[in-house]
């Protein structure tokens, strides 16, 4: 009976804690066991930009380091390694006598080849199934290895913060030289880390890992591994850490994080470690980032705009910068991509696009008056109204009331057709009127692909910014292919809109971007002044700046013809510094009718007159409920 009932107590064990565990690797398999690839990433040139994703360095055997490297990682982590099985049950009991005592989990009582089993193949969910479960491939890898060979494996895949697996990796990230160079107190500084490598990061908190690695010195000179003057000469000369452990981290980590992300999309996640060309421009990249922080910094200060990202897309869709937000450190959370925020006015030119597919011309008037829509009654930024004015003259001014009418003539239907053919995917396919003031959430990265599309005239090619993805021994695994522009908009209609926007930077409410050159904008405030946006381009480059508060709290009367058409415009600068000036060489000249007319509201004055006083004494146009006013919408 005992028997029968053991045997049903280890089944129901097995069912409920061990029946989901991974199948054992073979030998071999156990080095790459789960391992992530590494990537090193170049720029457009390729000039090395960084190493990202797990940095694994080259693979040590014992006989290949210092002495003083893995006593380092016994005196931290595991003693008496070699004088137990995969469970240290005395340390066990120990450390379950402590964390009693002290009512929390202050020891742990791991051995290193439990350590080893829970980072190649379990969570590091505090659980006592989990615990269950890291002893049982404790014992498997014992089974399997020796104990010199379970303690070269744990060296080889402990993770390090950083991105930094293996005593080789981390030594190349944090010291920039190999394993078997280490000295005596780097040693320490690194077996310091495993415990807690984001609380003890070198790079964000090199006091705590440095007193942690005092503690290390110690414990190897009081088990017998170091001599005393060994210690006291360690402790005298701590170790410096290399002047690139951070260098990708706060100009490109946005960047190389969106762009790590497109590489797994493309080889999946168990490709080799890798080498990846990407469209980014180096020098632009850290311009960008140095100016998105000096401009909310110093021009900034006390407008409650805590945050801002930028996109710069090349002429073929590539990626030029991506700066995701002021401090990567801070939060890598990338607002160029991840972030979706009300665009403002700087959607409109979409609606435009749409209307002129509907037969609007850019000379054709409309009435800017008060206006209602069942019970919505969109209004002016600033108030106000003009009376009759030309379409393009409406865009370039951000008015309110025309862009609402445009959108009613256009029709749901095909404004939601029009936006998703430029690469807004999520809108819905019948969005209300309010779209034609930026009430539907979008990315930079959206906002930047669809401007592409005036800009190439009327093709559109999806963002990109991985060109060629190689093994590390040159092997290719993906090499981006020419891709034609899918045809998203008539080229004709395209010119137009490209000359309205050319008269924003001119005459409307986007002058403080204008430097020099041609080239086109838009400016976008949302509701509150919540988010300000700019957007345009020239014919070699697309630029779309937001700007804003993580909080979606509102800014300080902030617009986007204000810090950000600052930013777009000296990014703008920066980037045209080494290219010839030039016009949209696609467009043809204006057809007879569209451009400029002695006054082409004279003809329709009489009707347009008549409208403008029907709607200013209250008879409404008649449209369903519509939500609130969603912005200053400049």
């Amino acid at each position: 009976m005992f028997v029968v009932l053991v045997a049903g107590f280890g089944l129901a064990i097995h069912q409920t804690w061990l029946a989901d565990l991974p199948p054992m690797p073979s030998r071999e398999g156990l080095w790459s066991a789960n391992r992530a690839p590494a990537i090193r990433f170049l720029d457009r040139t390729g000039r090395v930009i960084a190493a990202r994703g797990p940095r694994y360095g080259e693979r040590v055997r014992l006989e290949d380091l210092p002495e003083h490297v893995p006593l380092a990682f016994l005196a931290a982590e595991d003693k008496r390694f070699y004088r137990h099985g995969p469970v240290d049950m005395k340390a066990m009991a120990r450390a379950a006598v402590v964390n009693w005592r002290t009512g929390e989990v202050v020891q742990g009582g791991s051995t290193i080849t439990q350590q080893l089993a829970k980072g190649l193949f379990l969570t590091p969910e505090q659980t006592f199934r989990r615990k269950v479960q890291e002893a049982v491939f404790a014992f498997r890898l014992e089974g399997m290895l020796s104990k010199n060979e379970v303690l070269e494996l744990y060296l080889n895949r402990v993770y390090f913060g950083a991105n930094a697996y293996g005593v080789d990796g981390a030594a190349r990230a944090y010291f920039g030289k190999p394993a078997g160079a280490l000295t005596l107190g780097e040693a320490a500084l690194l077996a310091s880390l495993p415990k807690a490598p984001s609380r003890l990061s070198p790079t964000r908190n090199l006091d705590a890992a440095l007193a942690r690695s005092r503690w290390v010195l110690g414990e190897m000179r009081r088990n017998g591994w170091i001599t005393p003057a060994a210690e006291a000469e360690a402790l005298a000369r701590p170790p410096a850490l290399s002047p690139d452990a951070r260098r990708d981290m706060a100009d490109f980590g946005y960047a190389l994080d969106y762009a790590t992300s497109e590489v797994v999309r493309l080889i999946g996640p168990n490709a080799p470690d890798v080498q990846v060309r990407l469209s980014l421009d180096t020098d632009l990249q850290r311009t960008a980032a140095l100016i998105v922080r000096r401009v909310l910094e110093d021009e900034g200060r006390g407008s409650g705009a805590g945050q801002a990202a930028l996109v710069s897309l090349w002429s073929d869709g590539g990626v030029l910068a991506m700066v995701g937000g002021t401090d990567y450190d801070e939060t890598p959370f990338n607002r160029a991509v991840q972030a979706r925020r009300q665009p403002g006015s700087a959607f409109k030119p979409f609606i435009y696009a749409a209307a002129l597919e509907k037969g609007v011309q850019p000379t054709d008037t409309r009435v800017d008056g008060p206006v209602r829509f069942g019970a919505w009654s969109p209004r002016n930024y600033g108030g106000g109204y003009s009376g009759p004015v030309t379409v393009e003259t409406a865009l370039a001014r951000s008015i309110n009331t025309v862009a609402v009418k445009l959108a009613r003539e256009a029709g749901p239907e095909a404004i939601g057709a029009l936006v998703r053919r430029f690469g807004f995917a999520g809108l819905p396919p019948r969005p209300d009127l309010s779209i034609a003031l930026g009430a539907y959430e979008v990315s930079p990265l959206q906002m930047a692909g669809g401007y592409q599309v005036f800009q190439v005239g009327g093709g559109r090619v999806p963002p990109w910014i991985v060109a060629e993805i190689r093994a590390m021994d040159g092997r290719p695994l993906y090499i981006r292919p020419p891709t034609a522009a899918a045809p998203a908009y008539d080229p004709a209609r395209a010119a137009m809109m490209v000359r309205m926007l050319k008269k924003v930077l001119v005459s409307g409410t986007g002058t403080r971007a204008a430097f020099g050159r041609p080239a086109t904008g838009k400016t976008g405030t949302s509701q509150d002044w919540r988010d300000a946006w700019f957007a345009g381009f020239t014919p070699d480059i697309v630029t779309v700046v937001w700007v804003g508060d993580d909080g979606d709290r509102a800014m300080n009367r902030v617009t986007g013809g204000d810090l950000p058409a600052e930013i777009w415009r000296r990014f703008m600068i920066a980037a045209h510094a080494a290219l010839p000036i030039r016009d949209f060489d696609w467009i043809p000249p204006p057809e007879p009718g569209e451009g400029p007319a002695a006054d082409p509201r004279n003809a329709f004055y009489g009707d347009l007159a008549a409208e403008f006083a029907a709607v200013a004494a209250g008879a409404p146009d008649t449209e369903p409920s519509y939500p609130s006013e969603p912005g200053p919408a400049n």
